[in-house]
């Protein structure tokens, strides 16, 4: 590799700064005062019994993209990759977000939008594991993935019920 292509120091970077994502499953998640509330934060593995499901999401935003709107979209997804259905569309949340620079913030700070969906109970199967996949403006990263498991039911456990025909997110 030839030095020049290296940059120089100091050199500002050919590429805008990217979006940063921080995601989390809970119990329950809430967003008050631009901060996110986490109850029972870290899952990776719930159930077999159906229960609430929070997803936490810390978008960090680079000081130069402040004041531009953005469209966010988080997809269940099953072990192959594909939606999961509930009343046979694919369960999505979706929204818009654009981060203002408050007054007083030194210039070149990340700039922070919370998120939280809470779902009372999830369309889930025991003993199959699951991913939420986020996407801002169309695209996504492999890190904006957090994956969890939903136990297998015990031996001799009574059968549980179908999951519930459509929950929806509070948020």
């Amino acid at each position: 590799m030839e030095p020049e292509s290296l940059g120089s120091v100091g050199e500002a970077p050919s590429t805008p700064p990217t979006l940063r994502v921080t995601m989390l499953l809970a119990d329950s998640a809430q967003v008050a005062d631009r901060k996110l509330y986490i109850l029972g934060g870290g899952l990776t593995v719930i159930g077999p019994r159906p229960q609430p499901l929070g997803v936490a999401i810390r978008i960090e935003v680079p000081w130069d993209r402040a004041n531009v709107a953005h469209l966010w979209r988080l997809d269940l997804l099953d072990e192959d990759g594909h939606p999961v259905a509930v009343r046979e569309q694919a369960l999505v949340v979706h929204g818009r977000f654009e981060a203002g620079r408050p007054a007083g913030l030194k210039a070149g700070t990340p700039l922070s939008v919370p998120l939280a969906i809470t779902f009372p109970t999830l369309p889930v199967h025991p003993g199959k594991s699951y991913t939420w996949q986020l996407a801002i403006d169309g695209e996504t990263q492999v890190d904006w993935r957090q994956s969890f498991h939903v136990r297998a039911a015990a031996p001799g456990q009574p059968p549980l019920p179908p999951p519930a025909p459509g929950a929806l997110p509070e948020h």
